[in-house]
């Protein structure tokens, strides 16, 4: 494998693929991206399949329409809340085969560089006064977890959530684009996705909603919590399998993930890819998932997505 000197393994052949689950750019994109370049090179192309944030390709995936051999389909903490939610339908967690968590990272909240607002408290004190004069960008509708993320920032700061003025994006990499071109004032996004834009100087995020302040590139941007908004929101990444793999095949997916995660190797490329260390495989990350659900589900009721 790239950079741990390891051999492929019979699951890590010329026909794999990983789904990204939306449009290039995101944080979807740079887990199957991470996955190509830290399994043995050309093993592993990638394909993208937008469309409802994950839902299209989740149901491609039920229905058999995505091959089931050894393709790989990228989620999130974002995934998870759709499920909850009810945004991929009927769907439910045992539908499919949680192969490995590989990574996590955290919202934040981003403006352009040239902006006003230098620290989130001034940005939401603006906010509080003419909410309609902020265009947030964010990848999903309302109930996505970017808008989840700026509700329980905005309601701390004495905003009705419904007051936000929200403009969905098929994913992380759209909700930039717009922000660089002034079509959004705000990003509610990923910490990954920023650091990306912030190595380049064209934003200025605000806070990152993690328990501390996160290494990197991000390394001197303070936490929600710090600006006296008590909101983190971390954000697993991994990838799943559909419903007809193969035992056999399943569990050599999850022996692959289990020796590739365990390299110094790869530790080296998800801290290049701005994402921080999180490992799960098999069983004990399904039963994991299942408990995010329930949290999702709980959050979202709480803020009326649900009843």
């Amino acid at each position: 494998m790239a950079g741990t000197g390891m051999a492929a393994t019979k699951t890590a052949e010329t026909d794999s693929r990983c789904v990204v689950p939306a449009k290039p750019g995101g944080g979807m994109d740079l887990t199957c991206k991470l996955i190509q370049k830290t399994l043995t090179p050309g093993t592993v192309q990638l394909s993208y399949l937008p469309g409802g944030v994950g839902a299209v390709a989740w149901t491609s995936v039920l229905s058999q329409r995505l091959p089931t051999s050894n393709t790989l389909v990228a989620f999130s903490g974002g995934s998870l809340l759709n499920i909850a939610e009810g945004k991929f339908g009927k769907a439910d967690t045992s539908q499919v085969r949680w192969v490995a968590a590989i990574g996590t990272d955290y919202g934040m909240i981003a403006v352009r560089q040239d902006s006003p607002y230098k620290t989130l408290r001034e940005l939401m004190e603006a906010m509080r006064k003419r909410p309609a004069n902020f265009a947030i960008a964010a990848g999903g509708t309302v109930g996505s977890q970017d808008w989840l993320k700026m509700a329980q920032i905005g309601r701390l700061a004495g905003i009705d959530p419904k007051a936000l003025k929200l403009v969905a994006f098929e994913g992380g990499g759209e909700s930039f684009t717009a922000l660089m071109a002034n079509h959004v004032q705000v990003v509610s996004g990923d910490a990954s996705e920023a650091a990306l834009h912030a190595k380049d100087g064209d934003i200025r995020v605000l806070a990152v909603l993690s328990d501390a302040r996160l290494p990197g590139v991000l390394e001197n941007i303070p936490t929600a919590r710090e600006q006296g908004f008590d909101v983190t929101w971390p954000i697993i990444r991994g990838v799943y399998m559909g419903p007809q793999t193969s035992d056999r095949e399943y569990q050599q997916w999850v022996q692959t993930f289990e020796r590739l995660m365990s390299s110094n190797g790869f530790a080296e490329q998800r801290k290049a890819a701005g994402l921080y260390p999180f490992s799960m495989t098999g069983k004990q990350l399904s039963d994991y998932i299942d408990q995010a659900v329930i949290r999702y589900r709980s959050q979202a009721h709480e803020f009326g997505m649900i009843r």
